[in-house]
């Protein structure tokens, strides 16, 4: 039974993802509940009384909530006393509740920015970071070891093993707190945010009441279907906050994904701003601005502009395999400014180690009241100091075969250009004497392969893709 259940059941970059109905059913999801519920018993100590406790919170997908009390009620079964979210909330709101709550780890129930027929668990550690492997590698392996043991919701209340809990109080509080709302009060900047339907919300709007800012908000109501997409804060499923920001006269466009853990964001005139970028306002905003002082953090597909950035500021700049949960770990044993991932996760610092795309989001303003700029001035002046990159990524189907790293990894020349390094930390990143490089993955969540590449030449940046794609046909 075990050996099926892993072929089901397997937790990747960030957490399992499955297909509602197909694998990601009741039964399988009380069967992970109970493999968590196995480790933290075995593992992990009480932070207050005599019984552990947890957080679990869910967002806006289809069946969240009720998976989310399913998971509950077998925590509960365990002898784990649960804060259940009252509403469906942000993976961060989740992550920061975990810390406050004092629980000894949290679960959330989301697929994230993936399409409408998936859910999935996130594990969350005590410190609000997101599970190592060898956390998860535990929970897989307890996995049909132990019968489920679950009990009723109304009787776990009553009984106060699951407490209904407001995750968003707080949440909202600190991040009130960490930003200078002082500073921000009387700007007048006009911002619009698009949170693609997903557990974002109205959060912002919250954190802003009583400043003078003009705020916005677009797919705020709830759709399980995503109207037929993905909530991804990538270019093609911005549309509407791209025309809007050519049509209207917003300083700066916010989008957060399903979770409202990524974030993406848009200048005036419609320009997409890659999180690639974002991540380098927000070192410059937090060093330059803020006086912050620390190593910053970037994933092995992350820009060059970032070396740069570091290279010119003083900091130690540190390079992990793609996932948050990487940047998370260096979060919590460095001390770092600011991390980063290509899709938009954003960790800073004297906060828990997780991404954040509200935060992230908020910084941005705040950066711009600082500088008394809108974005796309203040962006054009980081690529004058920094250089312009142009950064491409594609989702590449791979297919019956399998991915050849080691053919991929022999390449000598592409498109002209002598390959001077190869990085294999994760997939296969191939540099160019120009400093042009592109780089293939297998995805951690989907049956895919992900090629990046970037140049300074936004055509070659173009044909490096295109590069990798004919290597994925052959």
């Amino acid at each position: 039974m075990q050996a099926q259940l892993k072929d089901k059941i397997k937790f990747g970059t960030d957490g399992w993802r499955g297909v509602i109905s197909d694998n990601f059913t009741f039964e399988n999801v009380a069967i992970v509940a109970q493999a968590v519920a196995d480790w933290a018993n075995k593992e992990l100590s009480p932070k207050t009384g005599s019984r552990r406790r947890m957080a679990v919170g869910y967002d806006t997908r289809f069946l969240s909530s009720e998976y989310a009390q399913t998971v509950a009620c077998v925590l509960a079964a365990n002898d784990i006393e649960i804060y259940l979210s009252d509403t469906s909330i942000p993976t961060p709101a989740l992550s920061y509740g975990t810390v406050k709550t004092q629980s000894v780890a949290g679960i959330m129930i989301t697929a994230s920015h993936n399409p409408a027929k998936f859910n999935g668990v996130k594990i969350k550690t005590d410190k609000g970071g997101g599970a190592s492997n060898d956390i998860t590698n535990k929970v897989e392996a307890n996995l049909g070891q132990t019968p489920v043991k679950t009990m009723d919701f109304k009787q776990a209340q009553q009984a106060k093993s699951i407490v209904i809990h407001d995750f968003k109080e707080d949440y909202i509080k600190f991040m009130r707190s960490y930003i200078d709302l002082k500073k921000i009060k009387k700007a007048k900047f006009r911002i619009i945010q698009d949170v693609m339907h997903g557990s974002g919300g109205r959060l912002l709007e919250r954190v802003l009441k009583g400043t003078m800012i003009r705020y916005t908000l677009m797919r705020d109501d709830v759709n399980p279907s995503f109207e037929g997409g993905r909530p991804e804060p990538v270019v093609e499923n911005l549309k509407g906050i791209l025309q809007r920001m050519r049509e209207e006269k917003f300083d700066l466009g916010l989008v957060l994904d399903g979770d409202a853990d990524r974030i993406a964001a848009v200048a005036a005139g419609g320009e997409f701003i890659h999180p690639q970028k974002i991540l380098g306002l927000l070192i410059l905003h937090l060093v330059r601005n803020r006086g912050r002082r620390g190593g910053v953090v970037k994933t092995v597909c992350g820009t060059n502009m970032i070396d740069n950035i570091a290279k010119k500021l003083g900091l130690k700049l540190y390079e992990t395999p793609v996932g948050f949960k990487y940047i998370s770990d260096l979060m919590i044993t460095e001390r770092i400014v600011a991390g980063g991932e290509e899709a938009g996760g954003m960790g800073v610092q004297d906060y828990i180690p997780e991404r954040d795309g509200t935060l992230a989001g908020i910084l941005l303003l705040e950066m711009m009241v600082y500088q008394k700029k809108n974005i796309k001035v203040i962006l054009r002046e980081m690529e004058e100091e920094f250089g312009r990159y142009y950064y491409e990524r594609r989702d590449l189907k791979l297919g019956e075969g399998r991915f050849d790293t080691e053919r991929f990894r022999s390449i000598k020349d592409i498109l002209g250009k002598k390959v001077v390094k190869a990085i294999d930390i994760d997939g296969v990143k191939l540099i160019c004497e120009d400093e042009s490089w592109i780089m293939l993955r297998p995805s951690g969540t989907e049956p895919l392969v992900r090629a990046y590449a970037e140049s300074k030449s936004a055509k070659r940046a173009k044909e490096l893709i295109k590069f990798g794609e004919s290597l994925l046909r052959q």
